[in-house]
């Protein structure tokens, strides 16, 4: 248990004894009562849970106590016994709650002494009182009335109460504390050989600030401590001359204070961190006395700011005892207590402001640097006016210190940098561009900070008014934000474009994302800092206005300093035109009508939404003509029909919206045409979706092309494709040469800004495995040599199948590739170093059992196992040894296999086939004869023959009457994909259930849509949760195999050939594209464009852990595992032809293996 929690819990038991030691003997007492631990609920389930059903038992509802005074002789005392017994054994997370319930006692405590005037509580200083001669009640001193253990001094004087003597007790033990920690920490830490701090400058900076705050703070506290002890040896009352001291001593003790608290926060920043690991490392090897506890430097740096806020509370403890009623030394008593009340605030904002927005989240708000007492002063309206002010100072203070971080973690690093990120003749107009003024922009707020400040150190808790100081800053910085907001647009630009051709930047801006000031922020978010801030301050200053009182200056000041901040986001037209589009947005949102069973999720209402452009294009349609209302947003292109409706437009949505990265812009050249052949029905040039026309001969009579023939019946035409499953052509016109321009211009921004926000928002990142070893015949020229491309070993590998992650016994991380031709082998992490290991015909499937050193290769529908070494070999002999394939599947040809684990077994199942049945055959390898030769084969009654192998023993043998595709291990179930859907079949009873279930007539069509698809993947997204993937769409059912109503069906873009998981994600893998897309919503994420693009390795292991599953709860970016775990293959592009040459067509097409590589994008889709 902490030691910085435990003296309160002590303290607080010690109050509760002496307070109802001090009770009146009179009240009604009920027979003695004797509470007691279960010591089975301690051993099962911990001392926390026995005392709190000991109490619950005793005491009722613990909410709710009651705590009844009566009952002191009865269970009183015994429950305070138990707790004493109970608290050194219970955990740090336990403190909280017993201290709850203490304070539930102390509270009634306090409320039954309202009438009995002889007890005093004062719960906050953990102090109680008791007057020595209560009316009809206890007559002893307060010397007996005291628990022992509390902390006594020499014999008091008469009139002196315990406060006294525990105020200088504690002051005793406080500045023992202080000595402590350069006694144990500090003389440590300058004497470390080697040094703790990388650089002696940094240690000397550390230990400056720390010890020239700590020492004067140690003098100033034991100064005033031997004047207290000099005033107890007296004969004299010591109230007053108590009060004198402190009051004395005030003014250096706020010296000494202020400068501590300033320190403060920079020696906790020097705790975290590596340094802060360092320390800790080195600290723990020093023991420290029993008296300190567990107490670490960081708790020990903060006891001057604990202790300075008890003052006030032990003081006015003192003053409010009855005995001193009247005593002329009271005022003064209690002055000294406001003295130190005003000193804590004092301190208490000092650390604030010089934590520049690093403190604890829960410790940045203006009631937090404030006492109750001192919040019970200020009425609730000015509270809430302060705390607006608080914010507005607080959120400059954060603005401040990100305009300073631009310069720390982004201008110096890359001017300075020893190895150039960006080339030096270009380094510096890349900072000038991308960040503009942003020097004269911090310059102005820094002034402004600095003034707000002063005046929140001179008027601290309740500041007059900041519009004054507002309207002056606004005024003077105007031309700098002029300036600076519209370079913006350039800014981002910049950004993505060297973020695309630069690795060296785009690895910076990455490492800068963690730098420890940058809060995982990327650079968009420093560059575009200052926008929203000046919104920002219209906000605040309006709802000062509000909060202040009739009459007040700020109330004619608000508007005044309002419009200047208006009249300057005008003239940047930055804030107004977002706001403008946001509310766009969501009229589109209410308005669009999508055809039953086509609703796509636009997100219209996303933050981070824009429309780019929208107007009105025609189409062809059978004969009539057809007008349409098109929407550009900045993620899909929609085609819409309006239609009016009770004064309202609504907008049909007429096909499928097309996402903008498979959005591909054919046609925006060719000459008008004529409106009336435009809009008939053209059979021989329906191309798509929607059909195209003829242009007319510009050469004829009566054409023309000049925008100003807006009137002579032309429109224009705008070709687009949609690729994908769901896409095809689409033909449209517009209305006039301008409107064709305008849509060619901002289709072209709008797909450049969505490639821009894609690879800042990526969660797969493209890693090459290998790019010059794997060639394959392509389809046009194949049979010539000439200009043929070849891997390094001159050979053909034929079309990439499989590949498989693996590490060698030295740790190596490696990659095994099939194709056509064998196996290849290759360090991971190094494209250009595959090498073949295996001549092998057909290869189509490979898997690992790392555990058994043993690889499964699928060749010619014949299944193979070899020992790892085959895959390394040293030398001939090696090689000869560990090629020798042993054969698993006998004469009959295997279709696909699978491995995994089920109930703590690894097991390979592979099928075969018998007229229309699936036959599988379950294997599960034998340590003990991995090296044996193979037996003498037998048969069995579904067909098989006896492998040669004796590796492997046969687990059982089963059949599924029906087509399958492939098999999937689910915990402790497989899972067959089969004509009939997913097969579930439990591998130690062999029974089996299919689903989806089919015993529902409400789902006849979707069953329907599932017969005429293809099974693909099943994977399980949470405990009651299995998403089904079918060549064209998803669908989730529960545990019990039916559809979930309530979650819809997500249709894939493309034609899925494998589907992919790797949570909280789910890839498909067209030919043309992998489309990303998140589980839990639907959306679409990423794509990742390529030509015959495939998997060849989607997770699947036997000794890899499956994917971990989300927990209720949990965000995205939480349930995201950044381990790899898919790899594919996509064939290279084309060479660009070279100018002045003629282009060469190769007979062979490069395959480029790679990796996706889960990364965490700037913001979370």
């Amino acid at each position: 248990m902490s030691s910085t929690r435990l003296p309160s819990c002590e303290q607080k038991l010690r109050l509760l004894r002496s307070l109802f030691a001090g009770l009146p003997e009179t009240l009604p007492i009920s027979t003695k009562v004797t509470l007691s631990l279960d010591k089975d609920l301690i051993s099962e389930k911990g001392y926390w849970c026995a005392l709190d059903s000991c109490l619950e038992t005793n005491w009722g509802h613990k909410d709710s106590i009651g705590l009844i005074i009566a009952e002191r002789g009865s269970k009183i005392d015994s429950t305070l016994s138990v707790l004493e017994t109970a608290l050194p054994h219970l955990t740090t997370a336990d403190i909280p709650r017993l201290n709850l319930l203490l304070d539930a006692f102390i509270q009634e405590a306090r409320r039954y002494s309202k009438d009995l005037p002889s007890v005093r509580v004062n719960v906050s200083a953990t102090t109680v009182e008791v007057n020595n001669k209560p009316e009809g009640g206890d007559e002893r001193g307060w010397e007996k009335q005291v628990d022992r253990e509390m902390p006594r001094s020499s014999p008091a004087p008469e009139g002196a109460l315990p406060n006294i003597d525990i105020l200088i007790s504690e002051e005793a033990e406080y500045v023992r504390d202080l000595e402590l920690i350069n006694t144990l920490f500090l003389n440590p830490i300058r004497q470390a050989n080697p040094p703790v701090f990388e650089s002696t400058a940094a240690l000397g900076s550390f230990l400056d600030d720390v010890s020239g705050a700590l020492f004067p703070l140690i003098a100033a506290n034991r100064q005033m401590l031997d004047a207290m002890k000099a005033l107890k040896r007296t004969d004299s009352l010591v109230i007053q001359q108590i009060g004198d001291v402190i009051l004395k001593a005030a003014p250096e003790l706020r010296t000494c204070y202020l400068k501590y608290s300033a320190m403060l926060p920079t020696a906790e920043k020097n705790l975290e961190g590596e340094p802060g690991r360092r320390l800790w490392t080195f600290l723990e090897q020093y023991s420290r006395p029993s008296e300190v506890g567990d107490r670490d430097l960081k708790t020990s740096l903060n006891l001057p700011m604990e202790h300075v806020a008890g003052y006030e509370l032990m003081l006015n403890g003192i003053a409010d005892s009855k005995v001193f009623a009247r005593h002329p030394g009271l005022d003064t008593l209690r002055e000294a207590a406001s003295a130190l009340q005003t000193l804590h605030a004092a301190c208490s904002l000092q650390a604030w402001q010089h934590a520049r927005g690093c403190a604890p989240r829960d410790k940045q708000q203006w009631h937090d640097l404030l006492s109750e007492q001192a919040r019970a002063n200020i009425d609730e309206k000015e509270q809430k006016r302060q705390s607006i002010i608080f914010e507005l100072i607080k959120g400059e203070m954060e603005y401040v210190r990100d305009l300073e971080n631009i310069d720390k973690i982004y201008v110096r690093p890359l001017l300075e940098a020893d190895r150039p990120i960006i080339p030096r003749d270009k380094v510096d107009g890349f900072v000038r561009t991308v960040f503009h003024n942003y020097v004269p922009l911090r310059a102005h707020h820094r002034r402004l900070l600095e003034r707000l400040y002063a005046i929140q150190a001179k008027e601290h808790p309740v500041i007059h008014s900041v519009t004054e100081l507002v309207l002056d800053a606004a005024q003077n910085w105007n031309d700098a934000y002029i300036e600076y907001i519209p370079n913006y647009p350039f800014a981002a630009f910049a950004i993505a474009t060297e973020m695309a051709s630069n690795p060296l930047f785009k690895e910076f801006v990455e490492s800068c994302t963690r730098h420890p000031d940058a809060n995982r922020q990327g650079i968009n978010h420093f560059v575009n800092r200052p926008i929203p801030r000046l919104a920002r301050y219209e906000l605040l200053l309006k709802d000062i206005a509000k909060a202040s009182p009739d009459g007040h200056e700020d109330c004619e000041r608000t508007p005044r300093v309002i419009e200047v901040l208006k009249l300057l986001l005008k003239e940047t037209d930055r804030g107004v035109a977002s706001a403008e589009r946001q509310v766009q947005l969501k009229k589109y949102d209410g308005s669009l009508v999508f055809n039953p069973g086509g609703f796509v999720n636009l997100e219209l209402l996303d933050d981070n939404r824009s429309l780019i452009h929208d107007g009105k294009l025609f189409r062809k349609t059978d004969g009539t003509g057809g007008e349409l209302w098109v929407l550009l947003f900045d993620n899909y292109l929609v085609l819409t029909k309006p239609k009016e409706h009770n004064g309202m437009t609504k907008y049909r949505v007429t096909y499928r919206p097309i996402p903008l990265e498979l959005l591909v812009v054919e046609n925006f050249t060719d000459p008008p045409i004529s409106r009336a052949a435009a809009l008939l029905k053209l059979n021989k040039s329906s191309i798509g979706p929607l059909g195209g026309a003829h242009p007319i001969d510009s050469s004829g009579p009566g054409t023309a092309s000049s925008p100003d023939a807006a009137n002579d019946s032309r429109v224009y035409l705008c070709t687009m494709r949609h690729t994908g499953r769901l896409g095809g052509d689409y033909v449209l016109y517009a209305e006039s040469l301008g409107a064709q321009a305008k849509w060619q211009k901002k289709l072209a921004e709008a797909r450049g800004l969505k490639k821009v926000m894609q690879e800042a928002n990526k969660v797969f990142e493209v890693e090459t495995l290998s790019t010059d070893t794997f060639f394959m015949p392509s389809i046009v020229g194949a049979g010539t040599a000439t200009n043929s491309s070849q891997n390094a070993d001159g050979q053909v590998t034929g079309r990439v199948t499989c590949s498989l992650p693996f590490t060698a016994a030295d740790g190596s991380a490696l990659v095994a590739v099939g194709c056509a031709e064998g196996v290849w082998v290759g360090l991971r992490h190094t494209a250009g170093n595959m090498r073949k290991v295996l001549s092998l015909k057909m290869v189509t499937q490979c898997a690992m059992l790392e555990g058994y050193g043993v690889f499964l290769v699928l060749a010619d529908k014949s299944l193979y196992a070899y020992r790892t070494e085959a895959l390394l070999p040293r030398s001939p002999q090696v090689v000869e040894t560990t090629q020798t394939a042993q054969k698993l599947s006998g004469d009959k040809d295997v279709y696909f296999f699978s491995v995994g684990k089920s109930e703590g077994r690894t097991l390979v199942i592979y099928m075969k086939k018998k007229g229309m049945d699936s036959i599988f055959r379950v294997m599960e390898p034998v340590a003990s004869t991995i090296n044996d030769r193979g037996r003498q084969p037998f048969g069995s009654r579904l067909g098989f023959k006896q492998a040669r192998s004796d590796w492997f023993r046969v687990y059982k043998d089963f059949f599924v009457p029906s087509e399958s595709y492939d098999l999937k291990f689910i915990r402790t179930r497989i899972a067959v994909l089969c004509a009939r859907g997913f097969e579930i079949m439990d591998l130690t009873t062999f029974k089996s259930v299919t689903i989806p279930r089919r015993d529902d007539a409400k789902n006849e069509k979707l069953l329907k849509r599932c017969d005429s698809c293809r099974p693909v993947g099943i994977f399980r997204t949470n405990r009651d949760e299995f998403l089904l993937c079918y060549s064209e769409f998803g669908l989730f059912v529960n545990r019990q195999g039916d559809f979930l109503r309530d979650k819809p069906l997500i249709e894939w873009e493309g034609t899925a050939e494998r589907v992919a998981w790797h949570p909280p994600y789910i890839l498909i893998f067209d030919r043309q594209f992998i489309e990303v897309r998140a589980v839990g919503t639907g959306r679409l994420v990423q794509i990742i464009h390529g030509r015959e693009v495939g998997a060849i390795w989607d997770g699947r292991s036997a000794s890899q852990p499956p994917p971990a599953l989300p927990h209720e709860g949990q965000q995205q970016h939480q349930a995201l595992e950044l381990q790899t775990r898919i790899h594919g293959v996509m064939n290279a592009p084309p060479a660009e032809p070279v100018p002045g040459q003629p282009s060469a067509r190769s007979s062979l097409v490069a395959q480029h293996v790679f990796e996706l590589v889960p990364i965490m994008p700037f913001h979370m889709p």
